[in-house]
This record gives C-alpha cells, sequence and structure tokens, in this order.
C-alpha cells in the first residue's frame, strides 16, 4: 500500500470520535432514564407521573417498533428486530467512517446510540422501555418514546437536513 492509500485511513479515529462519543453519550443516558424509571420511580407500580400538560411520565412496554408497527410478529419479534437494529447500526457505523461531514457523523451516532439501546431492552426485557408520553390534552394525538427514540429521531432529521440543503451534492452543480 502506498502512503497516499494510508493516509485518509490514519485520521479516521480522530474523525469517528465525536460521532462515537455522542453515540455512547445516548446509550448511557438512555439506559440511565430507563432504570430510573423502572427502579428509581418505580413507574410500572404507577399509572403516570404528570410533569407537564403535555408531557407524562407512562411506562408502557413496546413489543413493537416506532408507532406499533410490526407488532404482530409474535415471539419472534425482539430477536428479529434486534437483528435488524444490529445490522442498521454497521451500517450506519460504516457510513460514519465513510462521511467527511461533522454533522452527519454526529447524527449517525445519535441514532447508532439510541439503536442500540434499544437492542439491549429487547435483551433484557423481550421489549422496549418507553416512558416519555407527549400528547396534547384530549386529543388524540399523542406518542409514548425514551430517550433512544428521541435521540434516533433528531438525528434521522438533522440526516435529512443535511440532505436538503447540501447544495456539494451529486447533481447540484450548473449545467
Amino acid at each position: 500500500m502506498d502512503a497516499a492509500a494510508i493516509a485518509p485511513r490514519a485520521g479516521l479515529g480522530r474523525r469517528v470520535a465525536p460521532g462515537l462519543l455522542l453515540g455512547l453519550l445516548v446509550l448511557l443516558a438512555d439506559q440511565a432514564s430507563k432504570n430510573w424509571i423502572l427502579y428509581g420511580l418505580d413507574l410500572p407500580q404507577r399509572r403516570f407521573v404528570r410533569v407537564l400538560p403535555v408531557l407524562d411520565f407512562e411506562m408502557v412496554w413496546n413489543h413493537a417498533v416506532t408507532f406499533g408497527l410490526a407488532g404482530g410478529v409474535g415471539a419472534a419479534g425482539p430477536i428479529l428486530f434486534s437483528l435488524v437494529s444490529v445490522a442498521v447500526t454497521a451500517g450506519l457505523l460504516w457510513w460514519m467512517s465513510r462521511t467527511p461531514k461533522p454533522v452527519v457523523r454526529l447524527a449517525l451516532g445519535a441514532i447508532s446510540g439510541g439503536a442500540i439501546g434499544n437492542v439491549i431492552d429487547r435483551a433484557r426485557f423481550g421489549a422496549v422501555v418507553d416512558f416519555i408520553h407527549a400528547h396534547i390534552g384530549s386529543l388524540s394525538w399523542n406518542y409514548i418514546f425514551n430517550v433512544a427514540d428521541a435521540a434516533i429521531v433528531c438525528g434521522v432529521i438533522v440526516l435529512l437536513l443535511d440532505g436538503l440543503f447540501d447544495r456539494k451534492g451529486p447533481g447540484s452543480e450548473p449545467v
């Protein structure tokens, strides 16, 4: 291998470190918050805790994926969802190692940390601990999620915004 081929790899650890660190922080915050809900606040034994008029802590075991999708896959669900999450996370980490954009690496780190946090729940409990209940009064809009889910959604939003506003990508050059 010549020096030109080795040079881009030499700074790889330094480039991906912030994304990996953010992923680790998301994972730790997610698992700490879930342990607090389960064992500190003991929320499974209570109906809910009102935090704000539009926000409660309400413990829910999520046996499906976001919005209850694919909830009917039965006992294979935790294994199937975990395998898919690990495969997607591997792809995201590969992407992180290839992208030159720091904001994309951070977004990929947040998504990866959240995905692994939910995989840990599925391995420990067979379901994901969801507890942040956002709602608008008595209207039908409500959503129950966790720190991992929030990090995944925020990371995806950053990736979408980057894709929408990146003027240096293929096809953006004037013809």
